[in-house]
């Protein structure tokens, strides 16, 4: 599996901002799907994951009630809509795809990798 993230820009603190993430492989749809983030200086920290079929969702609690992730099968993407944004949210953002069975949160747990999209916020 192939991931490509896009969708990071500069916005302001309240703004929004979506993010996507490509797949290219068949199976995608067999995968949980992640996001991840890493701030200048700081370790990568989980973010979002969605279950296989996007039935089971579950967030950081730094995120929680302003982020949802969410995907398609059929199109092969997973999106993380961002609203309310803090500046503190400013880092390059990564998706990433796991088999574990329950929703994974840590970085080993997951085996694919996207290249990561750069967000700033601005306060």
């Amino acid at each position: 599996v192939q991931l490509q993230a896009s969708g990071g820009g500069l916005v302001q603190a309240g703004g929004s901002l979506r993010l996507s993430c490509a797949a290219s492989g068949d199976t995608f749809s067999t995968y949980n799907m992640g996001w991840f983030r890493q701030a200048p200086g700081k370790e990568r920290e989980f973010v979002a994951v969605t279950s296989w079929g996007g039935g089971r969702t579950y967030y950081a609690d730094s995120v929680k009630g302003r982020f949802t992730i969410s995907r398609d099968n059929a199109k092969n993407t997973a999106d993380l809509q961002m609203n309310s944004l803090k500046p503190e949210d400013t880092a390059v953002y990564y998706c990433a795809t796991s088999p574990i069975r329950n929703l994974p949160t840590w970085e080993y747990q997951y085996t694919y990798w996207g290249q990561g999209t750069l967000v700033t916020v601005s306060s």
